[in-house]
């Protein structure tokens, strides 16, 4: 689509969508704007110390009741 074609289309809004479309292009370009980076495993090894106390499929529902907040 040509700008000039996207620039009658948009004359053509009213005043409340025409704030959404300038709200949306603004988050498209912050968006664009911020690098992708790689995931980093920050968290690989921090619960090496229960390595002993559980079986790895133990150790995951232990996870999920953390995180549910059943401890």
């Amino acid at each position: 689509m040509q700008s000039s074609k996207l620039k009658e289309l948009i004359d053509q809004l009213p005043p409340d969508l025409y704030q959404v479309v300038e709200d949306f292009i603004e988050f498209l370009l912050t968006k664009r704007k911020k690098p992708i980076k790689p995931p980093t495993f920050e968290w690989a090894g921090a619960l090496e110390d229960l390595r002993d106390s559980y079986t790895s499929v133990e150790l995951q529902h232990k996870i999920l009741d953390w995180r549910s907040g059943k401890s």
